[in-house]
């Protein structure tokens, strides 16, 4: 047992019992708040309401631990019980070139672990999700869906995978550098390409079609100096009744897309409320902010794996017997999440600061009343808990807690 061995094993340890403590504290928290609706929603959201949300935190808590902890074991069981060295001797023994026995370990590695994932994505699903009355996908759809996500990632990743594992193999002590060019290029193009050339593939993307709503959101991207290639209503309902609204995608090939869901749950003053909290996300450059901070990341974990590339330690520490660029990378891809995951309450800190400079302009450029009353319809269909716990918020809510963030947007109406 080395160096490398003892840190990834108390990381593993930490990172666990963490997540495992984090989930207790939200079940027990939000089981303490039942049985009464908190303010300001007690007038807003029937108890029956807030009783569903609870449970329905609650179950997934559950099933998110069990998870956790399979997780945990399946890692150990890759590293130290000997499933990398396994995979790899397979990998190896049908004589493939360098780049294609990476190609074909780290593949087979992917689509193993989504395998043995698949049952926590199926009681999800058709467990949970249906259980409280979210779910509408069907069990030929979701297998589907799986498959088509499976090609869209060989498409996609292939190509970039090989790239990265020629550049570490042949580019020399800075290939980490020419590596993040290309990875930095493909996620700009794909950013430009998902709305047009992927996301169709999975969903359908209609025009919008109420000419009332239509004329209400253009006035609303002229006052807030907005351009895009439309808008669009996706039919997220044939999945899932969870709403939603985003925009997406680069340049001229920028979309708004609302979930039809959405459009049937809110009135148009609402919506156009909730389209301008969308627009304050891109005029205040989170977007660009966001994209400028993960190239920042992907090049300094790059320069990491650079520097572990080297260290024989390594790769004899998590369970590979042989040194090669694309043992490197995988165990990169293993490790990497753990080390990150103490990052966490910085990152959800940064999203919850976006999320309340968005709400201030969607109530300097609409109704902050009709974005209130929009939230509250979408924490109860959404069946979003009220009472999370506070700890728990501060490493995992990308969005404020949802009484913090009612009564921020009340402050700013009220001084509007």
């Amino acid at each position: 047992m080395n160096v490398y061995t003892i840190v990834f094993l108390v990381l593993l340890a930490a990172v666990t019992l963490c997540r495992l403590w984090l989930s207790s504290r939200q079940t027990r928290n939000i089981r303490q708040h039942r049985s009464s609706v908190p303010s300001p929603f007690d007038s807003r959201i029937s108890l029956d309401d807030h009783i569903k949300a609870a449970d329905y935190a609650i179950a997934r808590g559950r099933l998110g631990r069990l998870e956790t902890l399979f997780d945990a074991l399946l890692l150990c069981m890759w590293t130290l019980g000997g499933g990398f060295a396994l995979l790899d001797g397979a990998v190896r023994g049908l004589g493939w070139g360098n780049i294609a026995t990476g190609l074909g370990f780290v593949l087979s590695f992917s689509i193993i672990g989504s395998l043995l994932g698949l049952p926590f994505s199926v009681f999800n699903t058709f467990g949970i999700e249906e259980r409280f009355g979210f779910n509408r996908t069907t069990p030929r759809l979701f297998v589907i869906d799986m498959l088509k996500g499976l090609v869209v990632s060989l498409l996609l990743g292939a190509p970039l995978l090989a790239a990265v594992l020629w550049f570490m193999a042949n580019a020399g002590a800075y290939w980490w550098i020419y590596a993040w060019l290309v990875w930095a290029g493909f996620s700009l193009l794909l950013t430009w390409a998902y709305p047009t050339f992927i996301a169709p593939w999975f969903n359908r993307f209609e025009a919008l079609e109420d000419r009332d709503l239509q004329a209400r959101i253009e006035a609303l991207l002229q006052r807030c100096g907005f351009r895009s290639s439309g808008v669009f209503v996706m039919d997220g309902s044939r999945r899932s009744s969870h709403g939603n609204a985003y925009f997406t995608g680069l340049g001229a090939a920028k979309r708004i897309v609302f979930f039809d869901t959405l459009l049937k749950s809110l009135e148009p003053p609402e919506i156009e409320a909730v389209l301008a909290h969308e627009l304050g996300h891109f005029r205040r450059h989170h977007v660009r902010k966001r994209l400028v901070t993960m190239l920042a990341l992907g090049l300094a974990a790059l320069g990491m794996l650079g520097w572990l590339k080297l260290q024989p330690g390594f790769y004899s520490g998590l369970g590979f017997s042989a040194v090669s660029d694309y043992a490197a990378l995988t165990l990169f891809m293993v490790v990497a999440p753990l080390a990150g995951y103490f990052a966490s309450p910085l990152a959800a800190l940064l999203s919850r600061k976006h999320e309340f400079e968005a709400d201030a302009f969607a109530v300097e450029h609409s109704d902050g009343p009709a974005l209130i009353a929009a939230l509250v319809k979408l924490y109860r269909d959404n069946a979003t808990t009220l009472t999370p716990d506070r700890l728990h918020s501060l490493f995992y809510d990308s969005h404020p807690p949802a009484p913090i963030r009612i009564e921020h947007i009340e402050a700013l109406v009220g001084r509007r």
